[in-house]
């Protein structure tokens, strides 16, 4: 089922449209969780430091520091800060105020050198340090929870992908309805190129009424495709016609005058024997282009396949071997069938090598024979008028399998041709209903 077909187009445009969903997602999640994580940062920062100066302001005017302020040596630091408190004393400049592993705050102008370092390492998580110097060796030191921050960031972290989700349960089921008019389009312009395929040639996508988008593009130009096909086969078709009914009238004259001829004259035998090829040659351009036409009919009736093949052997008058296995009573048109076997039988003497085999299974005709077996040209574009496909199958017009194959169309029957794994081209025809009779 082509909704559930994970490769088509509705899916890839879906796919498409996620894509771009989390792309977006996930730039602006960046910047909304930089930003919170900024502004967290310089908040606890400045809370921090509201603390140490007031805790710096007691302890100048009292000389003891606020029950919740640590008074530290220097060795008694966390490095980080320890640090930026020497960067500090070597430059004597004031310390700039960041956010950030070991990155030093700047106080208020009038006090000592403040620092401050977010420590976002275990096995203390989420705690912002302070420290200033209030005289040597001595540091008032302030710790601040930053979990509250840190839980806001996992929150929105969170919040951020639950709503991605979100958007995409809504996103890729719309994105794949979206489709559903070009997809629609599209299976239509494929079922009618089929159809033309098939030799449908009045066939049409149609592109009335549409939008002048890509798709209606295609539309047109492979209606303009058919319709020219269409008129080259036509004209085909009339000019094989026209010069098969045009040749027929002096060939029938020349068929009266090499009558006349004298039997027992070489010479004569030659000139009947060629009028009769000539003579086949045009029937079958008139049998072509009544095929082409779509003009035959078939008329089945009951037949016992095995007799029948038997029979027209026979009458081809070839060395021809004839095996039949089950062989069915079949509903066909036994003239159609005639027609069949003794092209192919032809063509095997013709184009093959003895000996030659015709073998009727069940409703299933087979021949064989033991030359050089098909082309794999024929293989693989079937029989074409006019052409032999390959010089060590013999000289012909290439018509016998075209005519063979065209009634096999009008039977509703299957034709197929395949070389045998030990040599010699094999011809099916299958009589099983595929399809009704045209």
């Amino acid at each position: 089922m082509d909704f559930l077909n994970p490769r088509a187009l509705r899916w890839k445009i879906a796919a498409l449209a996620a894509a771009a969903c989390c792309a977006v997602a996930a730039v602006v999640g960046f910047l909304v969780h930089d930003a919170t994580r900024e502004r967290g940062l310089r908040v606890g920062t400045d809370r921090t430091l509201t603390r140490l100066i007031a805790a710096e302001r007691e302890y100048d005017r009292t000389g003891k520091a606020p029950a919740d302020i640590d008074v530290r040596s220097r060795d008694e630091l966390p490095e980080p800060l320890a640090r930026d408190l020497a960067t500090f004393t070597e430059t004597e400049t004031e310390a700039e105020t960041g956010a950030g592993t070991g990155s030093p705050d700047t106080g208020p102008p009038d006090t000592g050198a403040y620092a401050t370092w977010y420590d976002a390492d275990p096995p203390n998580w989420f705690w912002m340090w302070g420290a200033v110097a209030v005289a040597d060796d001595r540091f008032l030191v302030v710790r601040d929870d930053m979990s509250t921050e840190v839980r806001s960031l996992q929150l929105l972290d969170r919040s951020i992908v639950k709503s991605v989700l979100a958007a995409l349960l809504f996103v890729v089921p719309l994105a794949a309805l979206a489709t559903e008019p070009i997809n629609r389009r599209l299976r239509h312009g494929a079922r009618t190129a089929r159809r033309i395929a098939d030799g449908d040639l009045d066939a049409r996508i149609g592109t009335a009424g549409r939008a002048r988008d890509e798709v209606t593009e295609m539309a047109s130009a492979v209606d303009d495709m058919a319709a020219a096909l269409q008129r080259k086969l036509e004209n085909e078709r009339r000019f094989t016609a026209d010069v098969a009914h045009e040749l027929r009238t002096p060939l029938m004259g020349l068929v009266t005058a090499a009558g006349l001829l004298p039997e027992d004259d070489e010479a004569a035998g030659l000139v009947r024997d060629r009028l009769r090829a000539l003579n086949a040659l045009v029937e079958d351009l008139l049998e072509i282009s009544r095929l082409d036409a779509g003009a035959e009919r078939a008329r089945l009736d009951p037949v016992p396949l095995g007799e029948l093949v038997a029979d027209v052997v026979r009458r081809t008058g070839t060395d021809t071997r004839v095996g039949t296995v089950d062989a069915e009573v079949v509903e066909t048109d036994p003239r159609r069938v005639e027609r069949i076997v003794v092209n192919l039988v032809t063509n095997a003497h013709r184009h093959g090598a003895a000996p030659v085999e015709v073998t009727v299974t069940g409703a299933r005709i087979t021949v064989r024979d033991h030359g050089p077996g098909f082309p794999a040209d024929l293989l693989e574009r079937g029989p074409q008028r006019f052409r032999t496909g390959a010089s060590e199958r013999g000289r012909g017009h290439g018509l016998g399998l075209t005519v063979a194959l065209g009634q096999s169309e009008v039977l509703g029957a299957r034709l197929t041709f395949a070389n045998a794994p030990g040599g010699g081209a094999v011809a099916t025809l299958d009589l099983t209903p595929h399809s009704s009779a045209a």
